[in-house]
């Protein structure tokens, strides 16, 4: 979405065998792309590709590319320790207006900053998945975050064809918060046997005009990450009846069955 919008970007991974495989993923989603953006031109559809994937250049070692960047985000596994390891990594090799920002959707930006020597050029930029698609960007101002890091995050939003929103560094932050709540009253809803999974989709999609379910949401999200999401806000605030963990839920991740990537969860999958 970067580099397609003009900004020169460098993808970063752990082999060249991930990054071979996430450049051919890049391409098939812009072919994709172009289908509908110049289904009647096709040479324009060419060029754009082509001048997109100029755009984009890979890396395996993030220290050795980070010099020369404005802007780094962050989109690796979901823990805090690693995170931080790599913050604290790039922080001693970015020059001093660079920005780092953290795609992460459930951990505190906070902590994130306070790895590093830069708190006030630190924010969160949410993206929603599937990227290309999704109009939304979380913006996250810590404490810290100054306005001019901030405004810069907002801007760089707006360049790439966002529509950002901004929230305070708060567990989930907007869509979260509401969302991850929502689908585990909807598990509950279930255990306690009011209703079926089935009718509780066809509810909330046909009534409340959702494009899934909450329990085909579950799914594509994958059930072991909405289990390390709301274990993690349990682990925050045990009290809150919002954040109470699922029999149901542990059970299915306990199963390996995860969803769709696995071929089963609430659902089956061929």
């Amino acid at each position: 979405v970067a580099a397609a919008s003009g900004h020169t970007v460098v993808l970063v991974d752990q082999s060249d065998e991930i990054l071979k495989k996430s450049t051919k993923g890049i391409e098939e989603s812009l072919k994709r792309v172009i289908k509908k953006k110049f289904a009647d031109k096709p040479e324009a559809g060419a060029e754009f590709i082509k001048k997109t994937m100029k755009n984009l250049t890979t890396s395996t070692d993030a220290a050795s590319v980070v010099h020369s960047t404005d802007l780094v985000i962050e989109a690796i596994v979901e823990n805090l320790e690693v995170k931080n390891k790599l913050f604290k990594t790039l922080d001693k090799f970015a020059p001093e207006h660079t920005i780092f920002a953290s795609n992460t959707s459930s951990l505190q930006i906070t902590k994130m900053a306070n790895a590093t020597t830069r708190q006030d050029r630190f924010g969160g930029l949410h993206f929603f998945n599937p990227v290309p698609m999704m109009k939304l960007v979380e913006v996250i101002k810590t404490p810290m975050t100054s306005q001019k890091t901030f405004e810069s995050l907002v801007d760089f939003s707006k360049a790439v064809g966002k529509s950002p929103v901004s929230c305070k560094d708060t567990p989930g932050f907007i869509v979260n918060r509401l969302l991850v709540p929502y689908m585990m009253e909807a598990v509950r809803l279930f255990e306690r046997g009011d209703a079926s999974k089935e009718d509780i989709d066809v509810a909330m999609k046909l009534g409340a005009g959702y494009p899934m379910g909450p329990f085909e949401l579950l799914d594509y999200v994958g059930l072991d990450t909405s289990k390390y999401i709301i274990d993690g806000w349990h682990s925050l605030e045990p009290n809150n009846p919002l954040f109470a963990p699922s029999p149901l839920l542990n059970k299915l991740v306990e199963e390996k069955k995860l969803g769709k990537k696995t071929g089963e969860g609430f659902y089956k999958y061929k």
